[in-house]
């Protein structure tokens, strides 16, 4: 990275001299093409440690570094949500790494739902390729606005980073969107899948006082992510 500094003064005498210096400085892009991530440094000499990743060294580096293939095979739906999620990240394709965007390609059964979830490093915008999806977003507290929309194909509508979205299928037969993330790895957080699955469980006091319902609830609830 390099770094640039503006340094200004400026000098009023009124009686007394009075001198104001001020300094700014800022990174502004990389000075290299790439980091290509690598699971283990040990393999490279000079490895560089880069937001999360060891960066490959450049002369080592092949075009399959930066390929993914078979995202035009549909995802498996066959499960409780009716959905697929086929997420292409700096873990599929290393070329990714620092470059800050990644790929989703989204499979949904008839009703089929992409359940209420954030992404904590990104922003999402999502296109539907087939069929109909019901989508929405809620704002944070203490408004908790819900932005919602039926999405046809080739409609395009965004997620804003770390908001609570979801996608449903409101059409008759199978549909398919595809998502661009502002991030190589934006994460994910199924908000059910962490209040009741998580691992060790949530207190049930905190649950129940949380939800204002009886422990039998959030014992059955819990017992669906076990």
């Amino acid at each position: 990275m390099k770094l640039g500094a503006v340094v200004c003064s400026s000098a009023i005498f009124l009686f007394i001299l009075h001198a104001t210096i001020c300094a700014w400085g800022y990174d502004p892009s990389p000075l290299q093409d790439f980091c290509v991530a690598i699971h283990d440094p040990n393999h490279y000499n000079s490895a560089v440690f880069v937001n999360g990743k060891f960066c490959k060294d450049p002369k080592l580096v092949k075009a399959e570094d930066f390929l993914f293939q078979g995202l035009n095979i549909p995802g498996n739906t066959n499960n409780k949500q009716g959905s697929n999620v086929t997420l292409i990240n700096v873990d599929r394709i290393p070329g990714l790494n620092t470059l800050g965007i990644s790929l989703a390609r989204i499979d949904y059964a008839p009703y089929g739902l992409n359940p209420p979830h954030t992404h904590p490093r990104g922003t999402e915008i999502l296109v539907v390729v087939e069929g109909s999806l019901l989508v929405g977003f809620v704002t944070s507290n203490p408004d908790n606005k819900l932005f919602t929309k039926v999405l046809y194909e080739g409609d395009v509508f965004v997620f804003p980073i770390g908001l609570i979205h979801f996608q449903f299928n409101v059409g008759h037969g199978p549909a398919l969107a595809f998502a661009g993330l502002s991030s190589q790895n934006p994460g994910t957080i199924t908000i059910a899948n962490a209040v009741f699955g998580s691992k060790p469980p949530i207190s049930l006091d905190v649950l129940t006082k949380a939800f204002q319902v009886d422990e039998k609830v959030i014992e059955a609830l819990q017992m669906q992510f076990e």
